[in-house]
């Protein structure tokens, strides 16, 4: 054996980890009941970690304690932090606003007792980019600016964040925590070539440094290296969670560009924002709703602009957690499932809100897309353009017309509500393992 194999052979090959993290990821365009999901699992979890995303994301968990349901509204916040033996991580790859994120922990301490002391939980990264006043400005000036054009950002900032930071001059939580002359040079550069920018702007800087000044003191517990948190429990062998925010569609590379959100939400953005190696993922989880939805602009080929997209809205809820704002509703599209579970490997499926289905008599399933001579079956047209052109195929089943909420078994669903589950997994081709039948915690049938 020469010199060199001998120390590979003592050295070893790429790590090899005996309790992988999981992951769960929304498929479509948000808004799947991924924060059921990972409440769900992060009771039998050490960690939760978010990876990606800012308070733009919108989390909704319904928990239940001494016969009463507590409902929790989470935008930066990990769903794991109803769980007192877990601990919450909010990773680099995250756009934290700092003063929303001590709003959103006292707003929840309201709805319910399970975030009472959740800041002993919580672990922040320092080297996760900050939120400040003047990217909300300038995001909702720009999305203005646009006209008939305009995306349908959430207006939080979280664009022009990750702007910054992709041109080296954004401001982060360590430079918060550091020298504060440094903190308050770096945050002034940034007000100035915003003015410089925007003439009309007419921002100031002390609209971001006061308010901080006075949450450095307060924030500086929770802040930490996450990157040793994520590795030490990756060494201890502790069972992790990753929560992903936003959806695949919405993603940077793989969404309906330039309609998507401004980070990496798919497998990749798990391991760029949390500092993990590939080795270290296990099982991912893709979060499918029963029906699509989408908040903002950008194309939808399965669609309903009529009565079943407005029951849909109705009798889902449909409107957005972090904006209000009313989601656009239409048929389930396994074009887009097949697309996700492809991107991100996905092991199993989490499919949501069946339940809102029962009253339809008969739902379709949108299965390919046609445009020309071009057939779409599990990838999606890289333009807008194209997608607008496509006729979407699809295949109707009958409705079950009977009530599920209280179903926990998959065998006590209606036939028609299992054919229906049947021919979603046989179409994917990935199984399906939890179907939620209704918001709290416990309307969720297990198959496996």
């Amino acid at each position: 054996m020469t010199e060199n194999a001998s120390k590979k052979a003592k050295l070893g090959g790429p790590p090899v980890f005996a309790n992988r993290c999981s992951a769960v990821l929304g498929l479509q365009w948000g808004d799947e009941g991924k924060g059921k999901l990972v409440d769900i699992l992060a009771n039998s979890m050490d960690i939760v970690a978010r990876c990606a995303g800012g308070n733009n994301a919108g989390h909704t968990v319904v928990v239940p304690k001494d016969g009463k349901d507590y409902k929790y509204d989470f935008h930066l916040l990990p769903s794991g932090v109803t769980h007192e033996s877990c601990t919450n991580v909010i990773g680099n790859g995250l756009v934290v606003n700092v003063p929303e994120l001590f709003k959103e922990i006292e707003h929840n301490k309201e709805l319910g007792p399970h975030i009472e002391g959740c800041e002993s939980r919580l672990k922040v990264s320092d080297r996760a980019h900050m939120v400040l006043n003047i990217h909300k400005v300038v995001d909702g000036m720009k999305e203005d600016q646009r006209g008939v054009d305009k995306i349908g950002t959430t207006k939080k900032g979280i664009g022009p964040t990750y702007s910054s930071k992709a041109t080296r001059n954004g401001v982060r939580i360590c430079d918060l925590l550091g020298n504060w002359d440094a903190f308050e040079a770096k945050v002034r550069a940034l007000y100035e070539q915003y003015n410089r920018l925007f003439p009309s702007l007419e921002a100031n800087a002390e609209d971001d440094i006061e308010p901080h000044k006075q949450l450095v003191e307060k924030i500086r517990p929770l802040v930490c290296d996450t990157f040793v948190v994520m590795q030490d429990a990756l060494a201890a062998n502790k069972s992790i969670l990753i929560e992903g925010a936003n959806a695949t569609m919405l993603d940077l590379d793989f969404g309906t560009y330039p309609y998507v959100t401004s980070s990496s939400c798919s497998i990749g953005g798990a391991l760029t924002g949390l500092g993990l190696p590939p080795q270290s993922i296990g099982e991912v989880y893709g979060v499918v709703k029963a029906y699509t939805t989408r908040v903002g602009d950008g194309e939808f080929p399965t669609e309903e602009l009529g009565d079943v997209g407005a029951a849909l809205q109705k009798v889902g809820h449909e409107y957005g957690t972090t904006t209000g704002r009313a989601r656009r509703c239409g048929w389930l599209d396994v074009v887009v499932v097949r697309y996700s579970c492809k991107i991100n490997g996905v092991a199993s499926i989490c499919l949501t809100k069946l339940d809102v289905l029962d009253g339809l008599d008969e739902v379709k399933i949108g299965v390919s897309y046609k445009n020309g001579d071009a057939l779409y079956e599990y990838s999606m047209p890289s333009s807008q353009k194209e997608m607008s052109e496509c006729e979407v195929e699809y295949i109707t089943l009958p409705g079950w017309k009977t009530p599920i909420t209280d179903v926990r078994k998959f065998e006590d669903l209606p036939e028609n509500a299992q054919k229906y589950v049947e021919k979603v997994e046989e179409l994917c081709g990935v199984p399906i393992r939890w179907i939620g039948v209704g918001p709290s915690r416990d309307a969720t049938v297990q198959l496996f």
